[in-house]
């Protein structure tokens, strides 16, 4: 049986809190600039390890999608994930923070983070939360 998700997963659940702990530091400190780039490294990695935890998740349900978007549709479709525009909107701000310069759109990607992302991250990490024990 493979279990590549499974493995992946712990991985996933290391960023996942990381994300948490850094979101409730900079909600303590709104300001500060060290908490805000923080914020956006913990992102990063959580999104990366959904996306890819969700793709060998597929793999194992005989799926055979790959590339992040195909991964985000395929999600979606088979109702793993809701709103598939958002995961693949949360997918074009994750390559942008590896290029944020700008202050006004870092501290924008954080909004969305806070805002948004994160509900749609906690909700499939919690998805398959619930299936290591299937």
């Amino acid at each position: 049986m493979d279990i590549r998700w499974k493995q992946r997963f712990s991985n996933l659940e290391l960023a996942h809190n990381n994300l948490i702990e850094m979101l409730d530091l900079l909600d303590k400190e709104p300001s500060s600039k060290a908490y805000k780039l923080a914020v956006i490294q913990s992102y990063e990695m959580d999104i990366e390890l959904a996306w890819k935890t969700l793709k060998d998740y597929l793999n194992y349900l005989g799926y055979k999608s790959q590339a992040p978007r195909e991964v985000i549709k395929q999600s979606f479709a088979i109702e793993i994930i809701e709103d598939g525009e958002t995961w693949l909107k949360m997918l074009d701000d994750r390559n942008l923070t590896s290029h944020i310069y700008d202050e006004a759109k870092a501290q924008e990607v954080i909004d969305s983070i806070k805002l948004e992302y994160f509900s749609k991250l906690d909700s499939a990490y919690n998805f398959l939360k619930g299936k290591l024990n299937d």
